[in-house]
């Protein structure tokens, strides 16, 4: 069965900074890509940070310039630093993996609550 476990997050003030961790496990025969999103109550849940197989960054632009994805899918471990925290930024984090595996295994992280009070 595959697992993405994640770490990291909790609480913070608004200017702090948190950080956050996922690791996969599992019979993994490739993957493509790994990254974050986030969900809050009432919306989809929507991208934060992703990195590809070739290096390739994304970030949504409502976190681009604070937030910085680091990882390497063939290490199959990512994290993300967060600066400059903004209460709107409070969500589920949620770390997510795609490529192909064996057995079980959604891609998706249990998800991990940052929250962000003014």
């Amino acid at each position: 069965q595959v697992q993405l476990v994640e770490s990291g997050g909790g609480l913070a003030r608004a200017g702090e900074s948190l950080s956050l961790s996922c690791a996969a496990s599992g019979t993994i025969i490739n993957i493509s890509g790994m990254g974050w999103y986030r969900q809050t109550p009432g919306k989809e849940r929507e991208l934060v940070a992703r990195i590809d197989d070739s290096g390739r960054i994304d970030y949504a632009d409502s976190v681009k310039g604070r937030f910085t994805i680091y990882g390497d899918t063939t290490k199959r471990r990512i994290s993300l630093q967060m600066n400059d925290l903004k209460p709107e930024d409070t969500a589920v984090y949620y770390c997510r993996m795609d490529g192909s595996w064996r057995g079980d295994g959604s891609g998706w992280g249990q998800g991990t609550q940052v929250t962000v009070s003014s």
